[in-house]
């Protein structure tokens, strides 16, 4: 089947997630623990449009283990990444709520990646530590992607809690202290994958700080250490509320702009790669 069918059906799948998830916005935390059910409706639909996700996205990697890394590509497959761990973490953990904004970011990516030419550009992986570091940057990216929307729930639900207008999402959250421990578990993850993604990026990459990676390279220790520091001040001070929300919205920001924002200048722009 065409790949671009599959994207299609991913697309309507996601939708359809992102309005069970919706709907059940209506009711708050409490009831929403008591209804499986309901739960199990979104995460079936989510799970579902990830497996066509994926298979939109096999002609990515050919035989000879070519991988195409163009823009909307590696941005559908970190999309995809994200999506299968929120939906890994929702068996055990209260993360659901996030798909609100993760299933329809990816309906529109793979809407992107279906409409819009692009021209393939292409990645020889010839061993394993490539792999190990590809793997490592996109599962860091992934987890502190998330990071960074459960610091925007965080952000949101503290403004309701002292307003006094809880209502619809903020009623079907978690108490703010789950909310924030769910918060620094994320980062925990992310940090110690961008610390491996790091490690064997200065270890397995050759010419780590050519004129096509320097930003992405000096970007993303920046990411590290403001993480870091995050989370040694969570250790030492008992940081909380709006500095881990500043700080993870800061170490994300950068992230975002090595791993993406200067592959999009290179080749959308500058018509590079």
């Amino acid at each position: 089947m065409n790949t671009s069918l599959f994207g299609i059906y991913a697309i309507i799948a996601y939708l359809a997630a992102s309005t069970a998830l919706i709907h059940s916005l209506q009711t708050d935390y409490i009831a929403t623990e008591n209804n499986p059910w309901q739960r199990l409706r979104i995460l079936g639909l989510g799970w579902l449009a990830a497996l066509l996700h994926g298979a939109s996205l096999s002609d990515m990697c050919d035989r000879a283990g070519t991988v195409n890394f163009s823009f909307l590509s590696v941005s559908s497959l970190a999309g995809l990444s994200i999506g299968v761990i929120l939906l890994l973490a929702a068996l055990t953990k209260p993360v659901d709520k996030l798909g609100v904004i993760i299933f329809p970011l990816n309906a529109a990516i793979i809407f992107l990646k279906v409409v819009v030419p692009e021209e393939a550009h292409t990645l020889k992986i010839h061993s394993w530590q490539m792999d190990m570091h590809i793997l490592a940057s996109m599962l860091a990216y992934s987890f502190l992607n998330m990071a960074a929307l459960q610091a925007l729930l965080l952000a949101l639900q503290d403004w309701h809690l002292r307003s006094r207008h809880a209502k619809g999402l903020i009623r079907s959250l978690p108490p703010l202290q789950t909310m924030e421990k769910l918060l620094f578990q994320l980062i925990a993850a992310g940090f110690v994958l961008l610390s491996l993604s790091l490690l064997s990026g200065f270890l397995f990459v050759e010419n780590l700080f050519a004129q096509h990676l320097v930003h992405k390279t000096v970007l993303s220790i920046f990411a590290w250490l403001v993480f870091g520091v995050l989370l040694v001040g969570r250790i030492r001070q008992g940081w909380r509320g709006q500095t881990a929300i500043r700080w993870t919205l800061g170490g994300f920001v950068s992230l975002m702009l090595g791993y993406f924002g200067s592959k999009m200048v290179l080749e959308w722009i500058l018509n590079r790669h």
